[in-house]
Order: structure tokens, then C-alpha cells, then sequence
């Protein structure tokens, strides 16, 4: 905890230490001395030596690794590999080494001390904990090292004290079938004493529903009356708030977190505070490229020093697992910089843009929510596809919505959230304006379609998460 106090005192200070150790190990590797990566050397050279890569540019090295060579990416083999999935690749395999372990297991454990220090409230420690999480059973590569999911990874490590209170058990979190997991741990959890919740709020929402079917009761509350924290990360969670306060019966406090595969890379460390304290000390230097300049050939590379509030960034790793100016895909904007703390605002792909628009998953869940609160209704689950050649009239965005309770007027509804979205984007509203496309257009998706879109896509459960925004009608056209 002494490095977190030094951390948010001079983040600037912290990562240039973090960069240092890092580099010095990865100079020791095939990566590192193929790259010209030496002990001492600054960030400035570091970034004219080792250009920006996604996961598809790194996997030659990643494969030997994978394969069982030592002294790849970093000194010695991985201590695992976590298997997420991939784009044109397939599977990605993600490095977990022994220096870089620490950084997944330690930041949930601040963001919880953190959350007790501020309110002074630990009920949950004397309680049952679920984690909704991916199987802890683990395979093996090709090169004997072990390989899984990075929920399931993390299970090996949680703290001792924790262990005792936590839910479910093994062998129900070993059951492959997300449903029928889901369903074997509503029985599991329905007579216990549970006090904190922790999963991707999509998840824990499914969770809540079965629960309550299968005990009959008004809401969570009502099963759990000692319910006192709700711990999620993954997604932005104001979407899904007006489902969980009628679900639970209520509001309950909640800490943000924000884990990847790659590292976790901040948490919430104060309940009132704009954003997640960014983790500046803990086995990960940051480098941050504009958005609006992400696809020039001379983009910047700006480290935790040289950032602006209010602007969104895509986020760059160099990692004590052995990544390099690893493109992490996702994208960022500080709402503090002393102490650095960020809000997630998408992922770079992840977008809707076939007009020119280039709306993120920012704006359309401020617009959501926007609507929500003027029209009325509960969502359940929503993506945003372009109609690019409707049978008539001019193209649009089509919002699919899953509603728990639908608006009383589905039309106010559209134009609060279009309204709501022209404010949020100037391409947007110019769009409109100019006739180029018409308003927003909601089409109301079937109970329980995204589940039955996503089971179709072989993506239901786990850590997946149906897409917020598309630049095609993949997805959409999955929708019931």
C-alpha cells in the first residue's frame, strides 16, 4: 500500500520506475535483443526501437513462448498462459508470468481495502463471496505450460481468507454449459448468507433473473438481506443501473474495477471520485495514442506525464508478462491526472462509423441512459448497427434493445436518446441535420435474445460481452 500512496502522489514518477524494471528484464530476451532493447535506455528510444502491436503482430514471439521456449518475451517461461478469444488468429494466448501475477491478484484486494477504508464497512468479509468467473480447470500448451481462462487462473491465487467464504464451489465452476452453470449456482447460492456479488453486470443480471425465478421472490433483497457490495468490471455499468435497482430491490454500492487479460489496469479507489486510479506502479507502463490520430502513420505516443483530461485515448502496454507497446485495443479518458484516474469510453474497433459518424460506446450509453431517464423503461442488454440501405427512406442507426420494461412511448423514447446522442457527437447531429441520415430507430429484441445471439455466436457466458457498437450488421442480424 506504501507504493499506491506513491503512486497517486507523482504517477509520473511511479511509471518512470515501472518502465526502468521493465526494460532492464526485457532486455534479456529474444524479443528485447531482437528489437535493440537495452538496460538504461529512455522511453523515447524505447518507442523508435519497438513500433506499436496488437496481438496478431506479437504472435510470432507469443508462439514460441507458447511452444516452450525460455527467454522469449520474458526471462524464463510464463507461468501460464491465459486463453481469450481472437480475431483473425483465433485463440490468443496471453502471458502470465511470476512478476506479473501479482499485479491481477493485488488490485482486486486495493479496490476492496480501499473500499473499506473509505466507509468503514467489511460485513462482507464475515459472509458468503460469488464470483461469476470462467472454469478454474486448466489445460496444458504444447510446451507443458498451464493454459485457461484468466478468471479461472486468478481462482488458484485468491487469498486464503477469502477462500473460505467463497462461492461456488469447484466442481459447479468447472461446469462448461454457462446455463446450466448458471442454473447450478442459483441453487448453490439461493440459502446462503450472500454478501458480495462479483461479476461482468450482463452476467450477474442473467444471475439475478434465474435466482429470482427460482426462489420466487420479489428481489434480490429478499434472499440476500446481508447483500452489501456489488464488485463489476467489463462493461460500463449506467446501462444496466435502473434493471439492477429493480432486481435487487434497490441501490447497493458498487466498485468498479478494470481487469484484461493483458493487466489490470485500474480500480475504483473512492466512491465519489470521477473514474478508476489508474495502476501507474504495479508491472505496466502505460503509453496513450490520441484516438482521432490512432490511424496516422506518425500517431503519437504520449506516457501518463504528457496527457490531457477530457481527450480519448487507445491504450499501449509494456508489461512485466513480457508484452511490449502491446496495443490493448481499448480506449481511455482521464477525468484526473494527479492522481491519474481514467473512465473507459470503447474499444479503437468498436464503433459505428459507416456514415462518417464514428460514434463510441461513450456516447451511446450516456444517450441510453439519457433516454431512460426521460422516456421511462428498463434495458436489459442493447447494441447499435448501422442500416446503410434501407427498402425506403433515408439510412440510420438501428438500436436493438432488450427491454425488461418497455417505455410507455417508444417514440419519445428515439428521439430523447438521438437527442440525447446529436449532443454527445457534432458528426452525428450534422448527419441528421444535413439529411443524410434519419433519426434513431429502436427495434424492441425479444426476451432473452442476446442470450440466444450470443449462444449462437459460440460466445454465451464467461467473460464475453455482446458488442455495444458495430460498423456491420453481423450481430444484428443474430438478433430475434
Amino acid at each position: 500500500m506504501r507504493r499506491l500512496r506513491s503512486a497517486v502522489a507523482d504517477p509520473v514518477a511511479a511509471q518512470r520506475k515501472e518502465f526502468e524494471r521493465i526494460v532492464a528484464s526485457g532486455a534479456r530476451t529474444a524479443f528485447g535483443r531482437e528489437h535493440g532493447v537495452e538496460q538504461g535506455m529512455g522511453v523515447e528510444a524505447f518507442q523508435q526501437a519497438v513500433p506499436v502491436r496488437d496481438y496478431e503482430g506479437l504472435k510470432p514471439w507469443i508462439d514460441r513462448a507458447v511452444a516452450g521456449e525460455a527467454d522469449v518475451v520474458w526471462p524464463g517461461r510464463p507461468m501460464y498462459f491465459c486463453k481469450t478469444s481472437g480475431t483473425t488468429s483465433g485463440a490468443k494466448y496471453i502471458p502470465l508470468t511470476r512478476e506479473s501475477m501479482p499485479n491481477h491478484i493485488g488490485s482486486a484486494r486495493n479496490a476492496l481495502l480501499a473500499y473499506i477504508a473509505e466507509t468503514g464497512d467489511a460485513r462482507f468479509v464475515d459472509g458468503r463471496m460469488i464470483f461469476l468467473q470462467g472454469s478454474p480447470e486448466l489445460g496444458r500448451t504444447a510446451g507443458g505450460i498451464p493454459v485457461g481462462r484468466l478468471s479461472g487462473i486468478v481462482a488458484h491465487h485468491v487469498p486464503q481468507v477469502l477462500q473460505r467464504n467463497r462461492m461456488p464451489t469447484w466442481e459447479t465452476n468447472c461446469i462448461a454449459d454457462w446455463e446450466e452453470k448458471v442454473e447450478a449456482i442459483v441453487r448453490e447460492t439461493a440459502r446462503a448468507d450472500l454478501r458480495l456479488i462479483s461479476g461482468i453486470p450482463s452476467w450477474v443480471q442473467m444471475y439475478y433473473e434465474r435466482l429470482l425465478a427460482h426462489t420466487g421472490a420479489a428481489n434480490v433483497k429478499q434472499v440476500f438481506p446481508n447483500f452489501s457490495l456489488f464488485v463489476f468490471g467489463g462493461v460500463a455499468f449506467e446501462p444496466y443501473r435502473e434493471r439492477f435497482r429493480a432486481l435487487v430491490g434497490g441501490e447497493v454500492p458498487a466498485v468498479e474495477l478494470y481487469p484484461a487479460s493483458e493487466g489490470f489496469l485500474a480500480f475504483q479507489d473512492a466512491r465519489e471520485a470521477d473514474g478508476m486510479l489508474l495502476n501507474v506502479a504495479d508491472g505496466i507502463h502505460f503509453e496513450f495514442i490520441p484516438a482521432d490520430r490512432y490511424f496516422d502513420v506518425d500517431r503519437p505516443r504520449l506516457t501518463v506525464g504528457e496527457v490531457r483530461l477530457g481527450v480519448n485515448y487507445a491504450v499501449v502496454l509494456t508489461t512485466t508478462a513480457g508484452l511490449m507497446a502491446y496495443d490493448l485495443g481499448d480506449t481511455v479518458r482521464f477525468t484526473s491526472l494527479e492522481p491519474a484516474r481514467v473512465v473507459v469510453t470503447g474499444r479503437v474497433k468498436h464503433f459505428t462509423s459507416a456514415f462518417g459518424e464514428h460514434v463510441i460506446a461513450e456516447e451511446v450509453e450516456g444517450a441510453l441512459a439519457e433516454g431512460v431517464a426521460a422516456a421511462g423503461g428498463e434495458v436489459v442488454e442493447f447494441h447499435v448497427a448501422p442500416e446503410v440501405a434501407p427498402a425506403e427512406g433515408l439510412p440510420y442507426h438501428e438500436w436493438c434493445i432488450e427491454f425488461s420494461r418497455v417505455p410507455g412511448d417508444v417514440g419519445a423514447f428515439a428521439a430523447a436518446v438521438d437527442a440525447a446522442l446529436q449532443r454527445r457527437n457534432p458528426y452525428y447531429r450534422d448527419l441528421i441535420q444535413g439529411g443524410v441520415l434519419r433519426p434513431a430507430v429502436i427495434r424492441q429484441v425479444a426476451a432473452g435474445g442476446f442470450a440466444d445471439a450470443m449462444r449462437a455466436s459460440g460466445r454465451l457466458g464467461g467473460q464475453n460481452k455482446p458488442p455495444r457498437l458495430a460498423n456491420a450488421r453481423t450481430f444484428a442480424s443474430l438478433l430475434p
